[in-house]
């Protein structure tokens, strides 16, 4: 018994020394959490962002956010997105940051809606970041792979599985594969037979009813362990719409994306040359148009297979589209609670204050804001 007690504290205290400012604390033991939050530099939240005052569309590939290469240890994940804005410097280009400096990069780059900027950075960070020091980074400690990667860098992302992270991506392999971050030539070719057939060469909310049904499609019959359920059932619908809004030029604005700007997006994390964001603020209202016409062209209603492949089974309690407020419950009260299952001191405390951040743009839709925890 000692000599375990002293390999647990041996453990312990090394974790303690390894553990980066801007890792997450979820799923942490309270043992472990107690060793590491006193180690830690408190941040405590500031309230985030309001809305810009200027939404139009305007140059962003300028000369003040050029893209640059990847350096030594600088991180990216698997959301295209956030990995541009840092790869071009609207996000710190190590790819750590906080929540208000995400909300400013996806609205001062995209053209991000600031309640919609606000809910999935605050969902992002409640389940990925460091509530403590306010930091996240939006990539983990996983080693880039592939052929030819750009720098020895560090990817991963907002790695939390079936959350943002999840099966059936657009151009990430399902996370029973192995490797659900990095970018997938095989599912991008796909991508692009879709987009000639159904987009006559680009991608638009048409192609993306057909490839997401094409995708959910391939998951249920190569995955057993394929799951399509709340929050994911969202995020995944969500990324199929996003391309249409944010990665076309804003003097167009007409929801058809050239493949060869996907491919810098999605692969090379960049802008094209004299790119400018979307002209019109896009927020939740845009974006679940969006999701509407996606879903119609193939309903498909929130399963998981049963641990063997085509065995895909509806899940009567995962929350879907006839009610956003059950997914911003469930989200607090399953996958939140179930990741912080009794924080305490500054923990709870900083805990509270984001799920309060998190609920500010569902605050007029009628919806019911959970109780604070503790």
């Amino acid at each position: 018994m000692a000599r375990f007690a002293a390999l647990l504290g041996f453990v312990l205290a090394s974790t303690v020394l390894a553990f980066p400012a801007h890792e997450s604390l979820a799923g942490l033991s309270r043992e472990v959490l107690d060793q590491i939050i006193p180690t830690l530099k408190l941040a405590k939240p500031p309230p985030p962002p309001g809305p810009l005052n200027d939404t139009s569309a305007k140059l962003v590939n300028d000369p003040a956010h050029p893209w640059l290469p990847l350096r030594h240890g600088d991180i990216r994940g698997p959301c295209p997105g956030l990995n541009t804005l840092a790869s071009h410097g609207y996000l710190p280009r190590n790819g750590i940051a906080t929540p208000a400096q995400i909300v400013n990069a996806v609205q001062e780059g995209f053209n991000m809606g600031n309640d919609l900027a606000v809910f999935v950075t605050y969902a992002a960070f409640l389940v990925d970041g460091n509530l403590v020091t306010n930091l996240l980074s939006i990539g983990s400690k996983t080693p880039l792979t592939g052929p030819n990667p750009p720098a020895p860098a560090i990817v991963g992302g907002l790695d939390t599985h079936a959350v943002f992270e999840g099966d059936a991506s657009t151009t990430r392999a399902d996370a029973f594969f192995g490797d659900n971050h990095s970018f997938n030539e095989t599912l991008f070719q796909e991508l692009v037979s879709f987009s000639n057939k159904f987009g006559a060469g680009n991608y638009n909310l048409t192609v993306g009813g057909q490839f997401r049904f094409q995708r959910i499609q391939d998951s249920i019959a190569t995955n057993p362990q394929f799951s399509f359920i709340s929050p994911r059932y969202f995020t995944a619908y969500a990324e199929s719409v996003f391309p249409t809004i944010f990665f076309v030029d804003g003097r167009v604005a007409n929801g058809q994306l050239n493949m060869d700007v996907a491919r810098g997006f999605f692969q090379n994390m960049s802008m094209p040359a004299g790119f400018f964001r979307t002209n019109a603020s896009a927020g939740l209202a845009a974006v679940a148009a969006g999701i509407g016409e996606v879903f119609a062209a193939h309903p498909i209603e929130p399963g998981a297979n049963q641990g063997a492949i085509n065995t895909f089974t509806l899940d009567p309690n995962s929350a879907d589209f006839s009610d956003i407020c059950k997914l911003y419950t469930d989200f607090v009260n399953i996958t939140v609670k179930g990741l912080y299952p009794n924080p305490t001191g500054v923990l709870l405390n900083n805990l509270n204050t984001n799920l309060n951040f998190l609920f500010q743009p569902l605050a007029n839709d009628g919806c019911t804001q959970v109780p604070p925890f503790g």
